[in-house]
């Protein structure tokens, strides 16, 4: 089984160092997509950078190693990202992962689940520098050094894919198997929407695992046993 990975904002390939390993030694292969702007292709930030520029980082991995059947995984504002490559390469996928992530409807945006006040605040940022600041890592539940680990590789993420909205096919995204890996302790608020989202609907597997909302550093091991359930 091959697993396309993608982080979500102000992070990059390098966030899921601790879960890699763990697929590649269950006979998998595995990739880990950094997207134009962040991690170490912060060098590349600029403000033409749109969702659909993020989404063809993706679809260039799953061309370029010429993938079929394989699992996608979007992580947080990911999400956005995985449902825009789906809607593209759906017939080269076998199942969506959704890690504590934006579940879009057609035309949203990351912003659409937001409170106003995040809203505000993000576009007040935009306006400002272009970029929406990392957060602090103690909202996703770290601390200690892996709090640390996270804060000095977090990177400014590229505004304009704030409000860029998605337009796509939810019929041909509802015909692939999807997973929502909920995050609840501590839950991110951001995800709330999502949460009740995919639980009104019967088309979703939802796994609860008992962390805050970057497992890939705080629960590596109860992250892996759930993306292998999925192969």
């Amino acid at each position: 089984m091959d697993y396309v990975l993608v982080h979500g904002a102000w992070h990059g390939a390098w966030c899921w160092r601790r879960v890699l390993p763990g697929l590649w030694a269950a006979g998998h292969r595995a990739f880990a997509v950094s997207l134009t702007g962040v991690g170490e292709r912060a060098h590349l930030l600029r403000p033409d950078i749109r969702l659909q520029t993020h989404a063809d980082d993706v679809c260039a991995v799953i061309e370029a190693e010429e993938l079929q059947g394989a699992v996608l995984v979007g992580h947080s504002y990911g999400g956005l990202v995985i449902t825009a490559v789906a809607d593209r390469l759906a017939d080269r996928l076998s199942h969506l992962v959704y890690l504590d992530a934006v579940v879009p409807e057609p035309g949203e945006s990351w912003s659409s689940g937001h409170t106003r006040e995040t809203q505000a605040a993000r576009r007040a940022a935009i306006a400002a520098t272009g970029t929406i600041p990392p957060a602090d890592p103690a909202a996703f539940g770290l601390q200690g050094e892996d709090a640390a680990w996270v804060a000095r590789r977090q990177t400014p993420q590229p505004g304009g894919v704030y409000d860029d909205p998605l337009h796509f096919d939810a019929q041909r995204i509802n015909r692939l198997p999807r997973t929502f890996i909920d995050c609840t302790s501590p839950a991110l608020p951001t995800i709330d929407v999502m949460r009740r989202r995919v639980r009104a609907s019967p088309d979703w597997k939802v796994v609860e695992i008992a962390t805050g909302h970057d497992p890939m550093v705080s629960a590596p091991d109860e992250l892996l046993a759930a993306l292998l359930a999925v192969a």
